[in-house]
């Protein structure tokens, strides 16, 4: 077995396709209810970044062919911004337990060492080996959110015609494909930073909140393969944007789509907005969509009033999802000893 630096951009086809077949045998084994993955833009998902973060990634391959031409039976990448690196890990199942995975975490944890990072987190799926092989490595769990899955085909279109028209008064909603135009992006940038104040996460997707850093996220969303739409309620006498709700469809998995944030602002709930903008969004998906099959979110369990909102709409209740976290020099020192 041979462990390598490897990036997206330069890989071969042949390296593309067999890393989506690891993503996929290891989605068979852990979530054998989402779908597949397509080699939909892979490549770009990949190797495409915000400016300011970079992404580093290495395999684990068949010694025995050349680089370029063996098959990928184990795949990391971590994500270097602020000043935490996110990982990624994927290792196919029949190669489990012999010490791959730590191996790969050991490599990527060195780099966040050696160029100053103090902070590793990482996403790990309740239910699945991930959670006791983190642990075991010395993380710990920070945060933890569950995720619902709506199925369209199962939807009451008329009672959600209902909800999308239980808007208060004095409330506009719009609908933006591709990103809110720019003469709200001020406004919806004002609304997101609010949100990322009330968040306790440990931020390893941290939300865009300011214009600029707006309009790059949907620049890097569209060069990654995913196709954005949004659905906001603007106070009709000031102009704010009052609430926003994000789905993003990806081109590697279009049948299911990823529920991206949905915020109401403050001095505006109580008005039904949450539930409006969410249903809207719906109806819009299913025209703009046809291929859509689901949406997924994630809540964190203390969000009460959204996880009301999404079990009224016909979501249903997955799995936890946990983020944990780990100091890298401990890391680095842990995995060595134990090596």
């Amino acid at each position: 077995m041979r462990v390598r630096e490897w990036d997206p951009r330069t890989a071969s086809a042949a390296e593309i396709r067999s890393l989506v077949e690891t993503v996929n045998a290891v989605l068979a084994a852990d979530l054998p209810d989402d779908p597949a993955w397509v080699d939909g833009q892979v490549r770009e998902y990949l190797a495409e970044t915000m400016p300011g973060e970079r992404r580093l990634s290495w395999v684990a391959e068949d010694d025995r062919l050349p680089e370029g031409e063996s098959e990928i039976f184990a795949h990391i990448s971590m994500l270097l911004l602020g000043d935490i690196g996110v990982l990624e890990v994927l290792v196919r199942p029949s190669l489990r337990r012999r010490g791959l995975g730590r191996q790969l975490v050991a490599v990527a944890a060195r780099r966040a060492y050696h160029e100053g990072f103090s902070t590793i987190g990482v996403e790990a799926i309740g239910g699945t080996p991930a959670i006791a092989f983190y642990e075991s490595l010395g993380f710990e769990r920070e945060y933890v959110e569950t995720r619902s899955v709506l199925t369209l085909s199962s939807m009451d279109w008329p009672s959600l015609t209902v909800m999308a028209n239980g808007i208060g008064a004095g409330y506009s909603v719009e609908f933006h494909p591709g990103g809110p135009p720019d003469h709200l992006l001020e406004a919806y940038a004002q609304a997101k930073l609010e949100a990322q104040d009330d968040d306790d996460d440990l931020d390893l997707a941290p939300r865009s909140s300011d214009p600029q850093r707006l309009r790059d996220s949907l620049d890097t969303l569209h060069k990654r393969g995913l196709t954005p739409y949004i659905v906001l309620a603007v106070h009709d006498d000031t102009g704010v944007v009052a609430g926003l709700t994000e789905v993003v469809v990806p081109a590697h998995h279009p049948e299911r789509a990823d529920q991206y944030d949905t915020i109401v602002v403050r001095d505006h709930r109580g008005y039904g907005i949450d539930r409006a903008i969410k249903a809207r969004m719906l109806f819009e998906l299913r025209s703009a969509e046809p291929g859509l099959r689901e949406v997924q979110t994630w809540n964190a369990q203390h969000n009460e009033s959204m996880l009301k909102v999404n079990a009224e709409l016909g979501y249903q209740a997955d799995r936890d999802w946990y983020e944990y976290g780990a100091d890298v020099a401990q890391l680095v020192q842990s995995l060595e000893s134990i090596d």
